[in-house]
């Protein structure tokens, strides 16, 4: 648990033993929580409106913030992850073009509504359930200001809940999921934490937010893990048969049929020899390349997106898993924006 953290339950459990009234509590933690709300609300509402007056986007990512990280079940660096991203994005060693050709210094690409701010909410004695509807109300909030759609930095994999929650919310049914990753994160309820980040997509399952998941990376998996993804239908791709899933994992065609595709990419997807700057370090990954191959030939809109469980804090001293993140970050800006 973060420093951070601990002092607002500590401070939460001094106003508890010291009478203060629960209501007086609840009405504090509204306050703050209206004013996070109304800060991405009015960010996302100057950027929609900035957009629409250029013309021509269908499509535009917009960078959502979610510097979470206490629902990891080791380390808790990913919650530091969305600064260093962006910082990588823009850091000038390389330049602003994407492989395929998008110009991210074009607002009709790429746009940027700020962060969520997770530890002053927290800081405040609010718990997972308010705090995961305040993740999900910001990212309807974004996917308000049409063409605006959320393309978030995590933090760790318990955002991606709240986010799929809210897009198919939002769009009014399932989408399909493209998840990449080392880990399944498909527990019941990861060591009592249902908000865990080895339980989000058992949470996306249940609550009836995807038709199809397709996990692609894996190769660190537990019988409940195998057994979880037979429950729900889940089509689990796994490492050591990748040789022979290369051809379809590389010309999939996805949403037809519902609201659209999400992206959720777990960093630690990838060999560690590319992206060392992870909390669970999984030799035998997917090369950069093999990653980007699978995203550049998908085939299907894709209606919002996450990049999560980097932890700079595990990084090189250089710096190359910040760039690895801002690239995907980069790539799927691309995919998105049209």
């Amino acid at each position: 648990m973060s420093t951070i953290a601990r002092k607002g339950i500590h401070y939460l459990q001094k106003l508890n033993a010291s009478n203060v009234p629960t209501a007086l509590l609840e009405k504090g933690q509204n306050r703050v929580i209206d004013a996070s709300l109304t800060l991405i609300r009015e960010r996302a509402k100057l950027k929609g409106e900035l957009v629409r007056a250029l013309g021509g986007a269908v499509a535009c990512p917009s960078l959502l913030g979610v510097p979470l990280g206490h629902n990891s079940s080791f380390l808790q660096g990913p919650a530091f992850a969305p600064p260093r991203i962006r910082e990588a994005i823009w850091c000038g060693s390389t330049n602003s073009t994407t492989e395929e050709g998008k110009e991210l210094h074009d607002p009709r690409v790429l746009t940027d509504v700020g962060d969520v701010p997770v530890q002053e909410i927290r800081d405040c004695g609010v718990d997972d359930d308010r705090l995961m509807n305040v993740i999900s109300e910001s990212v309807k909030l974004v996917m308000e200001e049409d063409p605006l759609r959320p393309l978030v930095l995590g933090g760790d994999h318990s955002i991606s809940y709240p986010v799929v929650r809210a897009v198919s919310e939002k769009l009014g049914g399932p989408v399909d999921i493209l998840h990449l990753d080392a880990h399944p994160d498909i527990y019941h309820c990861f060591e009592g934490n249902k908000y865990s980040h080895a339980s989000s997509f058992a949470r996306i399952m249940e609550g009836g937010y995807a038709r199809r998941l397709l996990q692609v990376g894996i190769r660190s998996i537990t019988t409940e893990g195998r057994e979880q993804g037979k429950r729900f239908g889940v089509e689990q791709y796994e490492m050591r048969t990748f040789s022979r899933d290369r051809d379809l994992l590389e010309n999939l065609k996805l949403g037809e049929g519902v609201k659209g595709v999400y992206i959720s990419i777990d960093v630690d997807c990838l060999d560690p020899a590319f992206a060392p700057g992870v909390s669970h370090i999984e030799p035998g990954g997917l090369s950069f390349r093999d990653v980007l191959n699978i995203l550049h030939n998908l085939q299907g809109d894709v209606v919002a997106a996450d990049v999560v469980e980097f932890n700079p804090q595990r990084d090189t001293v250089d710096g190359m898993t910040a760039m690895v993140a801002a690239k995907l970050v980069r790539e799927l800006t691309a995919k998105i924006s049209k």
